[in-house]
């Protein structure tokens, strides 16, 4: 059995080699690559935030695949343990790595340059000259002056060489290469904290609005929006007051019907405005949101609302507008269905008044293109709209309390009967079919709707700024190189002085050569009498 204080030495120096392999730097460019690959399901595959239909689809579409990958949260990639424990760790190496290195360039800044070497020859750029007419002290002090910009220290009677009278110069350059380095690493770990804050802080919700003056939304609890995901720490309470009208949209398309720009005129109140009841105007498109109350706006993108208006035998009427989905996104080519309750009174026994329900299924096309009696579109712009749809009457299982799709009927309802087809027909608009019973159907046409984003996040200017803060100090480190330069100074006799010069790069050394000769002709543009230049001499020796 081994003793108490080797199992507890056993027990500290496993921490500590665990600690220095975690903060080194090469565990951290692991941790930021595979934080990368770890990102990569998020992008491929369905995230549940996103759209929990199409991750019901997918699992659906694979029953033993789909619920495995579902315990492994591949369809909440960016919430799932395994992202987060890669999140955390990436952060503890960075923030363990970059520390001490701080520490270190701190004390670099009040260290003072190092002696000169014994040798100066053996340096990667090397010369040598005699100069006329100039004492150690005099060409000393030119040298000095010379290297401005330069961290200078000065020393007298160096003991290695055991000259008698000798003045070295030990002169650095490049502090900055470092600190860029350690600014880029400190915004990166800014960076991480800002996103890790807004994910916190923040939430995002979408809605879609009917546009031209439709009915617009506030964000007074996230049961508002059509989908709605919420910080960690939020709970859907203390949400920014804001409201939303859409008054137009238009599209702008190429020839090819490919899109060019979405623009959308909006009226909307924030702040004070609410009280006041003033709406205030502005445009927003793709990429240009409307910032508002620390929120933002965004139009992600649009497609049509048919417009039905359904007649009953006893004259009443029933008009209902609502979006259909895009199922083609370069024609836009749309489904959807819609439901029509009879008006109150007409039935007064319940179950006589579900028998009598309509509804509405089908196609609608923006540019109508038909073969033969199938409709399809041309061009997602509204220049010929067009409906095909399918009519039923029976129980539309408005009342049932069941949830209903937006753009489908029931299909348990028609195979039991209680929803039975009556006509398919196609429509232009105020064109209208009519039933057996005299219920007629009126296509009246088609309105835009707008998808809406409201996101809030708290911590996207230091976000911007960590970025920013990044990229500078990446420059910085990339553009800036470290240097050394040495000066030995001496006597050579009463009236000649000898001046040695070395220079070594410390990072990489490309074009410096050529930087240490403008620097050594600067230096002793006092024309010596004599020069012994080697600038690329013994490379490899350092």
């Amino acid at each position: 059995m081994l003793p108490k204080q080797s199992v507890i030495g056993r027990v500290v120096a496993l921490g500590r080699n665990t600690w220095r392999g975690l903060t080194s730097m090469r565990t951290a460019l692991v941790l930021l690559f595979l934080l990368a690959l770890a990102a990569i399901p998020g992008a491929l595959l369905p995230q549940r935030t996103l759209n929990e239909g199409k991750v019901a689809d997918y699992i659906a579409a694979r029953p033993t695949l789909g619920p495995w990958m579902d315990r492994l949260e591949l369809f909440d990639v960016f919430s799932s343990f395994w992202f987060t424990a890669i999140y955390a760790l990436l952060f503890i190496s960075l923030v363990g790595c970059i520390l001490p290195r701080c520490v270190e360039h701190a004390k670099a800044l009040r260290t003072r340059p190092v002696n000169a070497p014994r040798n100066l020859a053996r340096l990667p750029h090397h010369t040598k000259s005699v100069v006329d007419g100039e004492t150690p002290d005099e060409l000393a002090a030119r040298v000095s002056k010379e290297l401005r910009g330069w961290r200078v220290e000065t020393r007298r009677g160096d003991t290695k060489s055991r000259r008698e009278g000798e003045i070295t110069i030990s002169a650095e350059k490049g502090y900055l290469r470092e600190f860029g380095n350690l600014v880029f690493h400190l915004s990166l770990v800014g960076l991480l904290i800002a996103i890790a804050a807004g994910k916190l802080f923040g939430y995002e919700g979408n809605r879609i609005v009917i546009a031209n003056d439709g009915p617009g939304f506030c964000t007074t609890s996230p049961a508002v929006f059509d989908s709605f995901v919420a910080g960690l720490s939020l709970d859907g309470t203390g949400m920014t007051p804001l409201c939303v009208r859409v008054k137009n949209f238009q599209a702008d398309y190429l020839e090819t019907g490919q899109a060019e720009m979405f623009t959308s005129d909006i009226s909307y109140q924030a702040g004070d405005d609410l009280e006041s009841d003033t709406w205030r105007d502005t445009t927003i498109q793709v990429n240009h949101p409307l910032r508002i109350a620390g929120d933002r706006v965004y139009l992600q993108g649009h497609g049509y609302a048919p417009t039905f208006t359904v007649t009953f035998p006893n004259g009443e009427t029933r008009t209902e507008t609502l979006q259909w989905r895009p199922d083609d996104a370069t024609t836009f080519l749309s489904s959807g269905a819609m439901r029509f309750d009879p008006p109150g009174g007409m039935y007064p026994d319940t179950d006589e008044r579900r028998k009598n329900q309509i509804a509405i299924e089908g196609l609608f096309a923006p540019t109508a293109l038909f073969h033969g009696n199938l409709l399809s579109s041309s061009y997602p712009a509204m220049n010929d709209p067009a409906v095909a749809i399918d009519i039923y009457k029976g129980d539309t299982g408005l009342d049932t309390g069941n949830p209903q799709s937006l753009f489908e009927l029931n299909t348990e309802l028609i195979n039991q009967g209680r929803l039975v087809k009556q006509d398919r027909v196609n429509l232009f608009p105020g064109e209208s079919a009519t039933l057996a019973d005299g219920t007629q159907v009126r296509f009246d046409g088609a309105v835009d709707f707008v998808n809406l984003q409201v996101s809030h996040d708290p911590a996207q200017v230091w976000v911007l700024v960590s970025a920013l803060t990044m990229m500078a100090g990446l420059l910085v480190s990339l553009v800036i190189k470290r240097r050394r330069v040495w000066a030995r100074i001496y006597p050579d006799d009463e009236r000649r002085t000898v001046v040695e010069l070395g220079g070594l790069a410390r990072t990489d050394h490309a074009g410096w050569g050529d930087e240490f000769d403008r620097l050594a002709d600067r230096l002793l543009k006092s024309n010596p009498t004599t020069a012994v230049n080697q600038p690329h001499a013994q490379e490899n020796a350092r």
